[in-house]
Protein backbone atom coordinates (compact mmCIF):
# COMPACT_ATOMS: atom_id res chain seq x y z
CA UNK A 1 0.00 0.00 0.00
CA UNK A 2 1.24 3.15 -0.32
CA UNK A 3 2.66 5.62 2.23
CA UNK A 4 0.65 8.42 3.03
CA UNK A 5 2.60 11.42 4.50
CA UNK A 6 1.02 13.60 6.36
CA UNK A 7 2.46 17.56 4.18
CA UNK A 8 3.76 17.04 0.99
CA UNK A 9 6.20 20.14 1.29
CA UNK A 10 7.13 21.16 -2.95
CA UNK A 11 10.21 23.23 -2.93
CA UNK A 12 13.28 22.83 -1.53
CA UNK A 13 14.77 26.24 -1.16
CA UNK A 14 14.86 28.15 2.18
CA UNK A 15 11.06 28.22 2.94
CA UNK A 16 10.71 24.55 2.31
CA UNK A 17 13.71 23.38 4.13
CA UNK A 18 12.86 25.57 7.29
CA UNK A 19 9.29 24.35 6.96
CA UNK A 20 10.79 20.95 6.74
CA UNK A 21 13.01 20.98 9.84
CA UNK A 22 10.82 23.00 12.08
CA UNK A 23 8.35 20.31 11.72
CA UNK A 24 10.58 17.90 12.42
CA UNK A 25 11.70 19.10 15.30
CA UNK A 26 8.41 20.37 16.64
CA UNK A 27 5.89 17.47 15.43
CA UNK A 28 8.57 14.77 15.16
CA UNK A 29 5.90 11.73 14.41
CA UNK A 30 4.78 14.00 11.46
CA UNK A 31 5.88 12.06 8.05
CA UNK A 32 7.07 14.84 5.72
CA UNK A 33 7.58 14.51 2.17
CA UNK A 34 10.09 17.39 0.74
CA UNK A 35 10.60 17.62 -2.94
CA UNK A 36 13.27 18.82 -3.99
CA UNK A 37 13.14 20.01 -8.06
CA UNK A 38 16.77 20.94 -7.98
CA UNK A 39 16.17 23.93 -10.47
CA UNK A 40 18.49 26.85 -10.28
CA UNK A 41 17.20 29.96 -8.73
CA UNK A 42 18.96 32.97 -10.33
CA UNK A 43 19.64 34.78 -7.47
CA UNK A 44 22.25 37.16 -6.54
CA UNK A 45 23.56 35.84 -3.56
CA UNK A 46 23.88 38.30 -1.17
CA UNK A 47 21.66 37.37 2.10
CA UNK A 48 20.23 40.90 3.30
CA UNK A 49 20.18 41.84 7.44
CA UNK A 50 16.37 40.49 8.12
CA UNK A 51 17.59 37.15 6.50
CA UNK A 52 19.96 37.05 8.93
CA UNK A 53 17.98 37.79 11.74
CA UNK A 54 15.77 35.04 10.75
CA UNK A 55 18.46 32.50 10.71
CA UNK A 56 19.49 34.09 14.19
CA UNK A 57 15.93 33.38 15.39
CA UNK A 58 16.24 29.94 14.80
CA UNK A 59 20.12 30.04 16.65
CA UNK A 60 21.43 29.53 13.15
CA UNK A 61 25.02 30.56 12.36
CA UNK A 62 26.37 30.33 8.62
CA UNK A 63 29.30 28.07 7.94
CA UNK A 64 32.17 29.72 6.18
CA UNK A 65 32.47 27.23 3.09
CA UNK A 66 28.77 29.35 2.18
CA UNK A 67 30.40 32.50 2.58
CA UNK A 68 31.41 34.42 -0.52
CA UNK A 69 34.54 36.90 -0.78
CA UNK A 70 34.21 40.32 -0.93
CA UNK A 71 32.14 41.33 2.26
CA UNK A 72 29.31 43.45 1.69
CA UNK A 73 28.97 47.11 3.35
CA UNK A 74 27.25 49.71 0.98
CA UNK A 75 25.16 49.38 -1.85
CA UNK A 76 25.95 51.76 -4.80
CA UNK A 77 23.41 52.98 -6.60
CA UNK A 78 23.37 53.93 -10.52
CA UNK A 79 20.37 55.50 -12.91
CA UNK A 80 21.76 54.64 -15.79
CA UNK A 81 19.42 57.71 -17.50
CA UNK A 82 19.90 60.62 -14.81
CA UNK A 83 23.82 59.39 -14.76
CA UNK A 84 23.01 59.90 -10.91
CA UNK A 85 25.63 57.60 -8.52
CA UNK A 86 25.15 57.23 -4.67
CA UNK A 87 26.30 55.32 -2.21
CA UNK A 88 24.24 53.95 1.04
CA UNK A 89 25.36 51.82 3.69
CA UNK A 90 24.22 48.97 3.90
CA UNK A 91 25.34 45.48 5.51
CA UNK A 92 24.85 42.23 3.20
CA UNK A 93 26.58 38.40 3.67
CA UNK A 94 28.05 37.60 0.53
CA UNK A 95 27.46 33.28 -0.29
CA UNK A 96 27.13 31.18 -2.84
CA UNK A 97 23.35 30.60 -3.00
CA UNK A 98 23.68 26.96 -4.09
CA UNK A 99 25.97 25.89 -1.14
CA UNK A 100 23.56 27.77 1.11
CA UNK A 101 20.33 25.92 -0.19
CA UNK A 102 22.38 23.15 0.62
CA UNK A 103 23.63 23.61 4.06
CA UNK A 104 19.51 24.40 4.83
CA UNK A 105 18.83 20.91 3.20
CA UNK A 106 21.09 19.22 5.02
CA UNK A 107 19.25 20.10 8.47
CA UNK A 108 16.33 18.53 7.63
CA UNK A 109 15.18 16.10 10.32
CA UNK A 110 15.09 12.23 10.46
CA UNK A 111 11.54 11.86 9.94
CA UNK A 112 11.72 14.18 5.85
CA UNK A 113 12.21 12.14 3.15
CA UNK A 114 13.90 14.55 0.54
CA UNK A 115 12.84 13.35 -3.23
CA UNK A 116 14.91 15.22 -5.89
CA UNK A 117 12.93 15.61 -9.04
CA UNK A 118 10.48 18.23 -10.61
CA UNK A 119 6.68 17.99 -9.50
CA UNK A 120 4.88 17.70 -12.64
CA UNK A 121 1.62 17.51 -11.29
CA UNK A 122 -1.02 17.61 -8.01
CA UNK A 123 -4.31 16.05 -7.96
CA UNK A 124 -6.92 15.94 -4.99
CA UNK A 125 -8.84 12.61 -4.96
CA UNK A 126 -10.83 12.17 -1.73
CA UNK A 127 -8.83 14.41 0.34
CA UNK A 128 -5.65 12.84 -0.32
CA UNK A 129 -3.19 14.18 -2.84
CA UNK A 130 -1.65 12.33 -5.58
CA UNK A 131 1.84 14.15 -6.64
CA UNK A 132 3.86 12.99 -9.84
CA UNK A 133 7.77 13.84 -9.81
CA UNK A 134 9.88 13.25 -12.66
CA UNK A 135 12.92 12.22 -12.66
CA UNK A 136 15.56 10.30 -14.77
CA UNK A 137 12.55 9.98 -17.60
CA UNK A 138 10.44 8.36 -14.92
CA UNK A 139 7.18 9.38 -12.89
CA UNK A 140 6.88 8.55 -9.25
CA UNK A 141 3.50 8.66 -7.50
CA UNK A 142 3.36 10.43 -4.02
CA UNK A 143 0.56 10.72 -1.87
CA UNK A 144 -0.25 13.47 1.49
CA UNK A 145 -3.34 14.36 3.08
CA UNK A 146 -1.73 18.42 3.00
CA UNK A 147 0.09 20.31 0.47
CA UNK A 148 2.46 23.33 1.49
CA UNK A 149 3.79 25.15 -1.68
CA UNK A 150 6.94 26.34 -1.33
CA UNK A 151 8.19 26.15 -5.07
CA UNK A 152 8.85 29.83 -5.70
CA UNK A 153 7.40 32.13 -7.94
CA UNK A 154 6.24 29.20 -10.96
CA UNK A 155 4.57 27.72 -8.38
CA UNK A 156 2.35 24.57 -9.66
CA UNK A 157 0.80 24.37 -5.99
CA UNK A 158 -0.33 27.89 -6.50
CA UNK A 159 -1.49 27.28 -10.03
CA UNK A 160 -3.25 24.48 -9.70
CA UNK A 161 -5.48 25.29 -7.09
CA UNK A 162 -5.69 29.07 -6.77
CA UNK A 163 -6.92 31.42 -9.46
CA UNK A 164 -5.37 34.51 -8.10
CA UNK A 165 -2.28 35.07 -10.45
CA UNK A 166 0.55 37.55 -9.44
CA UNK A 167 2.89 39.56 -12.11
CA UNK A 168 5.82 38.42 -12.85
CA UNK A 169 8.89 39.55 -14.36
CA UNK A 170 11.99 37.31 -16.46
CA UNK A 171 14.94 37.57 -13.79
CA UNK A 172 18.27 37.31 -15.95
CA UNK A 173 22.01 36.85 -14.93
CA UNK A 174 25.02 36.29 -15.85
CA UNK A 175 28.10 35.76 -14.70
CA UNK A 176 32.02 37.41 -16.25
CA UNK A 177 35.24 36.55 -15.28
CA UNK A 178 36.52 39.78 -13.18
CA UNK A 179 39.92 40.13 -14.32
CA UNK A 180 39.67 42.89 -16.53
CA UNK A 181 36.78 44.84 -14.94
CA UNK A 182 37.29 44.45 -11.23
CA UNK A 183 39.06 47.41 -10.71
CA UNK A 184 35.66 49.24 -12.10
CA UNK A 185 32.97 47.41 -10.42
CA UNK A 186 31.18 48.39 -7.14
CA UNK A 187 31.18 45.37 -4.86
CA UNK A 188 27.50 45.56 -5.06
CA UNK A 189 25.43 48.27 -7.44
CA UNK A 190 22.19 48.70 -7.54
CA UNK A 191 20.70 49.96 -10.99
CA UNK A 192 18.04 51.38 -12.81
CA UNK A 193 17.93 52.28 -16.71
CA UNK A 194 14.07 53.04 -17.57
CA UNK A 195 14.68 52.83 -21.39
CA UNK A 196 14.84 49.15 -20.61
CA UNK A 197 13.58 48.00 -17.55
CA UNK A 198 10.48 49.54 -15.01
CA UNK A 199 12.44 47.27 -12.24
CA UNK A 200 15.92 47.12 -11.07
CA UNK A 201 19.12 45.46 -12.10
CA UNK A 202 21.70 44.25 -9.92
CA UNK A 203 25.79 43.84 -10.06
CA UNK A 204 27.85 41.67 -7.57
CA UNK A 205 31.68 41.35 -7.00
CA UNK A 206 31.63 36.97 -5.95
CA UNK A 207 34.99 34.98 -5.61
CA UNK A 208 36.67 36.58 -8.75
CA UNK A 209 33.51 36.45 -10.97
CA UNK A 210 31.21 39.84 -11.35
CA UNK A 211 27.73 38.93 -11.79
CA UNK A 212 25.18 41.50 -13.67
CA UNK A 213 21.53 40.61 -13.52
CA UNK A 214 18.23 41.93 -13.41
CA UNK A 215 14.43 42.13 -13.19
CA UNK A 216 12.48 42.23 -16.98
CA UNK A 217 9.34 42.42 -18.23
CA UNK A 218 8.26 38.81 -19.90
CA UNK A 219 8.24 40.35 -23.57
CA UNK A 220 12.00 41.12 -25.30
CA UNK A 221 13.29 40.87 -21.77
CA UNK A 222 16.49 39.18 -23.69
CA UNK A 223 16.80 42.26 -25.83
CA UNK A 224 16.64 44.63 -22.70
CA UNK A 225 19.17 42.60 -20.32
CA UNK A 226 21.64 42.93 -23.33
CA UNK A 227 20.69 46.66 -23.91
CA UNK A 228 20.82 47.73 -20.27
CA UNK A 229 24.77 45.67 -20.33
CA UNK A 230 25.63 48.19 -22.49
CA UNK A 231 24.28 51.23 -21.11
CA UNK A 232 26.18 49.84 -17.50
CA UNK A 233 29.42 49.20 -19.48
CA UNK A 234 29.19 52.84 -20.90
CA UNK A 235 28.85 54.54 -17.79
CA UNK A 236 31.65 52.14 -16.43
CA UNK A 237 33.94 52.69 -18.83
CA UNK A 238 34.91 49.11 -19.13
CA UNK A 239 33.28 45.41 -20.84
CA UNK A 240 32.20 42.87 -18.46
CA UNK A 241 33.71 40.78 -20.75
CA UNK A 242 32.20 37.27 -22.44
CA UNK A 243 29.50 35.51 -20.30
CA UNK A 244 30.41 32.41 -18.87
CA UNK A 245 27.56 31.50 -17.08
CA UNK A 246 23.64 32.33 -18.15
CA UNK A 247 20.54 31.85 -16.39
CA UNK A 248 16.89 32.90 -15.70
CA UNK A 249 13.78 32.29 -14.48
CA UNK A 250 10.37 33.91 -13.55
CA UNK A 251 10.23 36.10 -10.70
CA UNK A 252 7.17 37.62 -8.80
CA UNK A 253 6.19 40.92 -8.12
CA UNK A 254 3.51 41.18 -5.97
CA UNK A 255 1.55 44.54 -6.75
CA UNK A 256 -1.47 44.35 -4.29
CA UNK A 257 -2.35 43.11 -1.00
CA UNK A 258 -4.17 40.28 -2.49
CA UNK A 259 -1.75 39.04 -4.15
CA UNK A 260 -0.23 37.38 -0.53
CA UNK A 261 -2.12 34.20 -0.53
CA UNK A 262 -1.84 32.02 2.18
CA UNK A 263 -3.93 28.85 0.50
CA UNK A 264 -6.53 27.45 1.80
CA UNK A 265 -8.19 23.86 3.21
CA UNK A 266 -5.11 21.54 3.15
CA UNK A 267 -3.15 23.07 0.95
CA UNK A 268 -1.05 25.93 2.38
CA UNK A 269 1.34 28.38 0.13
CA UNK A 270 4.62 30.07 2.00
CA UNK A 271 7.38 31.67 0.31
CA UNK A 272 7.75 33.64 -3.39
CA UNK A 273 4.35 31.26 -3.78
CA UNK A 274 2.77 32.78 -1.35
CA UNK A 275 4.03 36.14 -2.91
CA UNK A 276 5.94 36.79 0.27
CA UNK A 277 8.83 38.76 -1.75
CA UNK A 278 10.12 42.62 -1.62
CA UNK A 279 8.66 44.33 -4.84
CA UNK A 280 11.54 46.86 -4.13
CA UNK A 281 14.56 44.75 -3.90
CA UNK A 282 13.45 41.30 -4.53
CA UNK A 283 14.88 40.17 -1.42
CA UNK A 284 12.96 36.88 -0.35
CA UNK A 285 14.98 34.17 1.66
CA UNK A 286 13.93 36.08 4.84
CA UNK A 287 10.37 36.20 3.82
CA UNK A 288 10.71 32.56 2.94
CA UNK A 289 11.88 31.80 6.07
CA UNK A 290 9.93 33.66 8.34
CA UNK A 291 6.63 32.36 7.00
CA UNK A 292 8.25 28.78 7.30
CA UNK A 293 8.32 29.47 10.56
CA UNK A 294 4.89 30.59 11.09
CA UNK A 295 3.46 28.04 9.66
CA UNK A 296 5.32 25.66 11.41
CA UNK A 297 4.16 27.66 14.41
CA UNK A 298 0.33 27.46 13.33
CA UNK A 299 0.93 23.06 12.84
CA UNK A 300 1.93 22.78 16.26
CA UNK A 301 -1.58 24.94 17.69
CA UNK A 302 -4.27 24.11 15.35
CA UNK A 303 -5.87 20.85 15.67
CA UNK A 304 -7.60 20.77 12.29
CA UNK A 305 -6.16 22.56 8.49
CA UNK A 306 -9.05 24.79 9.17
CA UNK A 307 -7.65 25.93 12.67
CA UNK A 308 -4.26 25.84 10.92
CA UNK A 309 -5.15 28.42 8.40
CA UNK A 310 -6.70 30.75 11.03
CA UNK A 311 -3.57 31.04 12.71
CA UNK A 312 -1.72 31.07 9.70
CA UNK A 313 -3.49 34.00 8.32
CA UNK A 314 -3.22 35.49 11.30
CA UNK A 315 0.65 35.25 11.93
CA UNK A 316 1.35 36.16 8.67
CA UNK A 317 -0.54 39.89 8.89
CA UNK A 318 2.49 41.72 10.11
CA UNK A 319 4.75 40.27 7.27
CA UNK A 320 1.98 40.91 4.60
CA UNK A 321 1.57 44.47 5.69
CA UNK A 322 5.30 45.07 5.51
CA UNK A 323 5.36 43.60 2.20
CA UNK A 324 2.41 45.89 0.94
CA UNK A 325 4.73 48.63 1.97
CA UNK A 326 7.30 47.41 0.23
CA UNK A 327 4.87 47.31 -3.22
CA UNK A 328 4.88 51.30 -2.72
CA UNK A 329 8.69 52.16 -1.62
CA UNK A 330 9.20 49.85 -5.06
CA UNK A 331 6.75 52.32 -6.95
CA UNK A 332 8.81 55.21 -5.30
CA UNK A 333 12.06 53.92 -6.22
CA UNK A 334 11.35 52.89 -9.86
CA UNK A 335 9.21 56.01 -10.90
CA UNK A 336 12.24 57.74 -13.26
CA UNK A 337 11.22 61.82 -11.54
CA UNK A 338 10.71 60.76 -7.82
CA UNK A 339 14.53 58.57 -7.71
CA UNK A 340 15.97 61.60 -9.69
CA UNK A 341 14.82 63.69 -6.77
CA UNK A 342 15.96 61.20 -3.93
CA UNK A 343 19.04 60.59 -5.64
CA UNK A 344 19.91 64.20 -6.82
CA UNK A 345 19.17 65.59 -2.92
CA UNK A 346 21.92 62.98 -1.51
CA UNK A 347 20.38 62.25 1.97
CA UNK A 348 21.21 58.79 3.69
CA UNK A 349 23.57 58.63 1.18
CA UNK A 350 27.42 58.14 2.10
CA UNK A 351 30.77 59.95 0.19
CA UNK A 352 33.42 57.13 -0.28
CA UNK A 353 37.13 57.72 -0.49
CA UNK A 354 38.02 56.86 -4.30
CA UNK A 355 41.76 56.94 -3.92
Amino acid sequence: MTEVYDIAIIGAGPAGTVLAKELSLSIPELKILLVDSTQKKVCGGLLAPDAQKALATLGLTLPNSVLADPQIFDVETIDLSSRYVRNYQRHYLNMDRAKFDAWLLSLSGENVTVVRGLCASIEKDDNIFKIQVRADGKETEYTASSVAGADGAKSIVRSTFFEKNVYHYVAIQERFKAENSSASVPPYACIFDKTTSDSCSWLISKDGETIFGGAFKIQDCRRSFEEQKLHLEKLMGVSLGKATDFEACLLTHPRKFSDFLVGKESVYLLGEAAGFISASSFEGISYAITSAVLLAEAFRSGATHTEIHKIYKRKTLKLRLKLYFKIIKGRILCSPLLRKMIMKSGIKSIKKDKK
